[in-house]
């Protein structure tokens, strides 16, 4: 205990190893979904769920122990939601690149992470992009997740008239995705902890219960990492037509790591006077550190979780708390069987649930300014109904610069959003 003490600094911030473990079980029941969610979206790719399913488990478990040990703060990390999303549906089924060139994409996103967290230059990065595209990006990454949880259960359907239209909602898979996504809600409201993981499972046990899907078993020893370990493509991610995604990448991990530190080292008091986070040098090289793990283990991009706020709610107010949730995500390999148990449908009800907490963001944009407003519903809208992530950034970051030069405000923008609008309208005009 002593030792404990000592490492995590336990006494000067006013807590105990049994608060810290308490907050560590509940910050890993609130995120325990992405064990499930994030084999199935990667799977989408043609990447192998079992394979995906402990890289998934060891991104986080080693990203989340990193920024325990070395940051000392309460923030678990794993595969992100979004960026997952980016790395199927954008990058390998948008543009046709290989998974394996994917990973190497999030690898070298990662590198380049890594090199900005030792450099004085992140603080400028982080503050340097407009906080009405932040906000954007994070509502339409929002959108484009609901837009992937109504496809993949059946509720938006294919038409050849208008584009998409309303599936059958009364049938098996649309109705039990969305009672398990008014359990997930109604179970958030009530703070009960693990509720998405909860509305996951119960979907589940409805599919069994009905035969709509097959119950693989509960324990086993951790399937291969083999299909996907160490499978990244560098040499194909390095070619110039994968400039723009890794742009995408980085920007999305750099600017979500960030909002997720702050908001929840805020919500921890454990930002300083000035209301600046201390030691976020160290923050963001585990995060980044944890990226690069995670695109060798095999999975996208490794971030800062902000359910994190879940375990600063129980009492977490240091690293032990996250070191605790990455033990938890260990033991979590031996539960492949029911990992792969659970349908589309399910993970579909979480999907939507995250959807709806990313696309809030939008409440906090200065709507009166429409040189801010309008490019942040750019980038918004552009996600969902383009497909793509990365070209809501381009179209947002595009549409900011040239909104605000034409309107005579060219000081509002930063140097790094005219490089990164530069960039994005350079791939529009020439690739």
């Amino acid at each position: 205990m002593k030792m404990l003490n000592r490492l995590f600094e336990l006494d000067k911030h006013a807590t105990t190893v049994r608060v810290e473990v308490m907050a560590g079980v509940t910050t890993f029941l609130t995120m325990a979904y992405i064990t499930v969610v994030n084999p199935s979206i990667l799977s989408a790719a043609g990447m192998d769920f079992g394979a995906v399913f402990v890289a998934t488990c060891i991104a986080a478990a080693i990203g989340s122990v990193i920024m325990g040990l070395y940051a000392n703060y309460p923030i678990a990390q794993a595969p992100g939601m979004g960026q997952n999303a980016f790395f199927t549906f954008s990058v390998v089924l948008g543009m046709g690149h290989s998974w394996q060139t994917a990973l190497g994409a999030v690898f070298v996103s990662g590198m380049i992470f890594v090199v900005l967290s030792v450099l004085p230059v992140r603080e400028w990065l982080i503050n340097a992009i407009p906080r009405s595209l932040k906000l954007g990006m994070a509502a339409g990454i929002g959108l484009f997740l609901g837009f992937i949880a109504f496809k993949n259960a059946g509720i938006v359907v294919q038409n050849d008239a208008t584009f998409v239209t309303l599936g059958n909602i009364v049938s098996f898979e649309p109705l039990v995705c969305l009672a398990a996504f008014v359990i997930i809600a109604a179970l958030a409201a009530r703070r009960v902890r693990g509720a998405v993981i909860i509305g996951i499972l119960a979907a589940t046990v409805v599919g069994w219960l009905f035969g709509k899907n097959e119950f693989h078993g509960l324990l086993a020893m951790p399937p291969s990492p083999a299909p996907v370990l160490l499978q990244l493509d560098i040499a194909a991610a390095l070619q110039w037509s994968m400039l723009t995604v890794i742009l995408s990448m980085l920007i999305v991990d750099v600017f979500d790591t960030a909002g997720t530190l702050i908001g929840v080292a805020t919500r921890a008091g454990l930002v300083d006077a000035d209301g600046k986070l201390p030691r976020i040098g160290k923050a963001l090289l585990s995060d980044s550190t944890a990226t690069v793990v995670g695109a060798i283990a095999g999975t996208s991009s490794t971030t800062s979780y902000i359910e994190s706020a879940a375990g600063v709610e129980a009492g977490g107010r240091t690293g032990l708390t996250a070191v605790v949730c990455g033990l938890l995500f260990i033991g979590c390999l031996f539960f492949a069987p029911l990992a792969q148990s659970v349908p589309a449908y399910a993970t579909a009800a979480a999907l939507l649930f995250v959807a709806c907490l990313m696309t809030r963001s939008l409440a906090d944009i200065d709507w009166p300014d429409v040189t801010e407003s309008a490019p942040a519903v750019v980038a918004a809208i552009t996600m969902p109904l383009a497909f793509s992530i990365a070209e809501g950034i381009g179209l947002g970051f595009i549409s900011y610069v040239l909104i605000k030069l034409v309107s005579g405000r060219a000081r509002d923008c930063s140097p790094a959003a005219f490089v990164i609008a530069a960039i994005f309208a350079l791939k529009y005009l020439f690739l």
